[in-house]
Formats: C-alpha cells, structure tokens, sequence
C-alpha cells in the first residue's frame, strides 16, 4: 500500500522531464554525475542537467534540463532549481525554494550562499515594461544568506540586471525587485522591500519593515530605521527614520562599529552641522554650504567627509530624487 501510494506521487512529477526517460534512471544523468553525490530516488533531475562533485538532493526535488548545480551543493527535500540557472561551489538550498525560471536569460548564484525556505529567487519580474521572450538576468555574488520567504526578481529587459553583491544577510521576507543593484555587506532586516532600479551600496543596515520607493539610491554605512518609508536618496554616513523618511544625523554607531577613527568622525559631524545646520537661517542654499565644505581645508583632508559630500551632490544630478529632507530645515533652509 505505502509502495504504490509512493509511486504514484513520484509519477505525478512525470511532467518535468522527457517521457522517452525511464523513470528509474531520473536521478542518473549520465556522465554529468559525480559518483559521490547523493540523489535521493525520488528527486527529479533532467538528463541534461549537470551536478558537480558530492552534490546531495532531496526527496522531491526538481532540477532542469539547463540547471548547472555547483561541487557540494545541497539541495533540500522539495526544492526546485529551473531554468538556465547556475549554483555555485557549496550553496545550499532549503525545502520549498524556487531558484531560476523557465524564461530566456539566467539566474546565475555564487558560492556559499544559503537560499531559506520558500524564498523564490531569479523569476519574472512584476514590470509592465518586461516583455515575453526578452532576456532578463540575475547575478547573486558569494557568501550570502537569503532568509525564508524571500523574492529576489531578474531583470525587467534585456540590457539590465538584477545584481546582489557579497556577504549580505538579507532576512525573512524581504523583496528586492527588478534591476536593483545591491553591494556587499548588507543587512537587510525582516519585510525590507526594494522597489525596481534601486541601488543600495555597502554596509548598510535597515531595521524592519521599510519601503524603498524605485531609483532611490541608498549610500554606503546608512542606517534607515524600522517603519521608513525612503522616497528620495539617503547620502552616505546617514541616519534615517519616518514617514516620509527624514535625515536624523550621522550613523555614528555603525561608523563606530566599522572602524571610522575618532577625527573621521568629528570631522564628518562638523561637516554635516555645516550643510544641514547653518546657524544663520539667512545662509545660502545647500549648493554653496556643499561647496563650502569642499573648499574648506581642514575638513577636505580627510576623505570620508569629501565621500559624504560628492554622494550628496550625486543626489541632485539629473534623473536622481535628490536627498531626503533634514528635520532640521525649515523652509527658508531648503535652499
């Protein structure tokens, strides 16, 4: 009874892999595998699939016809990897995870990453501006944790790509949409959602549930606070928090926590006192005090605070959504 119930359930993942393939032989592919992997006999990998060496797959697995899995992968019971998609060296992907797509363009994973459960990583973006049978891609770097629930989309055209650098730690529930680009050493925490085109540079943290509204940029070493709704850019070194989001200042803890020397950090204060809190309500507008501190000596020297200001002055160039406001400024401050 149990062996024919058994049966029955394998044969209902027929569908996945040529008929003319005896389903005894589904978990074989031939050369392409290594002699130390483990394949359960339930899991179902197409012929032209290719596993590297000690690769393991679980009981009701799926691997496509293009999928390429990486040396020491482990893919975990009832997880499905699709499409022309690469796995790097020793990913591991965990029950109920969906990597890649059956849709032109990949999805290519580095190594070491771990995929959580039911996260659906490197499938159709939710664009109008994507078309069927464009191209579209995603690039996902090394060493990153991508926690249970979690969408990370491809590319909405062909020209662009959905890129994840290295070592981020980006928790449940996420969602990182179309043509974001996203640096390294990231975390992002639970319900952090990414709106398409926006670019997220390095060591940045965000505390729960904020919104991204798409081609904001988001500098390096900024934390946004839990509940933000981030509708323009947030300059390097910030601190955010509100609805809509609003400058509160440096992030000195995070400059702190990455080694930023203790006259980085004055100076970066009295620079950011100067832009964003002039003692005379009458001063120029946020173009001169920003060429001020450019031009004064004793804060140029130091490159953290000529960092702050260029991604600052990047904010205002043209197709950018300038910075978010300082809840300091009044309207004669606004400049």
């Amino acid at each position: 009874m149990l062996a024919s119930r058994a049966a029955r359930r394998f044969l209902s993942f027929s569908r996945f892999v040529s008929p003319s393939i005896p389903l005894r032989h589904l978990h074989q592919g031939a050369p392409r595998l290594d002699g130390n992997a483990s394949i359960h006999p339930y899991a179902i990998i197409h012929p032209g699939a290719v596993l590297g060496k000690a690769v393991s797959v679980g009981p009701f697995c799926t691997v496509g016809s293009a999928a390429r899995i990486g040396d020491g992968c482990e893919l975990h019971p009832g997880c499905h990897v699709v499409g022309d998609t690469e796995l790097g060296e020793r990913c591991v992907v965990l029950s109920g995870a969906i990597v890649g797509a059956d849709l032109p363009g990949r999805t290519i994973i580095g190594r070491n990453n771990v995929i959580g459960h039911y996260a659906v990583i490197g499938v159709k973006c939710q664009d109008l501006k994507y078309k069927p049978g464009d191209e579209c891609f995603l690039i996902v770097g090394d060493n990153n944790e991508i926690r249970e629930y979690t969408s990370i989309h491809r590319s909405s055209k062909s020209t662009e790509k959905t890129v994840i650098g290295d070592n981020n730690l980006i928790m449940g529930s996420c969602h990182i949409a179309h043509d974001c680009k996203i640096g390294k050493n990231n975390i992002f925490a639970n319900n952090t959602l990414l709106a398409g085109h926006v670019v997220v540079e390095d060591y940045t943290h965000t505390a729960g549930s904020i919104v991204i509204h798409q081609f904001c940029h988001i500098g390096s070493y900024c934390f946004i606070g839990g509940g933000s709704v981030i509708a323009q850019d947030v300059p390097k070194y910030m601190m955010v928090s509100g609805d809509r989001a609003e400058l509160r200042g440096l992030n000195l803890e995070g400059l702190r926590r990455h080694g930023f020397s203790s006259m980085e950090v004055r100076s970066m204060r009295s620079a950011y006192k100067k832009i964003f809190m002039p003692n005379d309500t009458e001063s120029d507008g946020i173009e001169n005090r920003l060429s001020e501190v450019a031009h004064d000596k004793e804060l140029a020297r130091f490159s953290a605070v000529c960092s702050m200001v260029q991604s600052i002055c990047e904010s205002f160039a043209q197709n950018r959504r300038g910075i978010c406001k300082c809840r300091n400024w009044t309207s004669k401050r606004l400049g």
